[in-house]
């Protein structure tokens, strides 16, 4: 345990950001395996697009991460409506 007070600040700091990414990162797993669905609608797919640009801005994932996700998204959902 820090027995510097800015280093124990930073120890809270750090937990409830570790706490919040858990959660933003649990939503964003969850939304591509529903859209990644052949049965998945367009709002679903929104969704996790939505969520994965959010998550790519804050650096939760990286960039192309996020964007070889909507690839595959978006192929996904071309092949469903062909």
């Amino acid at each position: 345990m820090p027995n510097i007070k800015s280093a124990k600040k930073d120890l809270r700091k750090s937990r409830a950001a570790a706490v919040r990414n858990r959660a933003q990162r649990s939503a964003l797993r969850t939304a591509l395996k529903k859209a990644k669905l052949a049965v998945a609608t367009p709002d679903e797919r929104l969704k996790a697009v939505s969520l994965l640009d959010r998550a790519a801005r804050k650096g939760l994932v990286h960039g192309n991460a996020a964007a070889r996700q909507k690839s595959a998204i978006a192929r996904i959902a071309a092949s469903a409506t062909a």
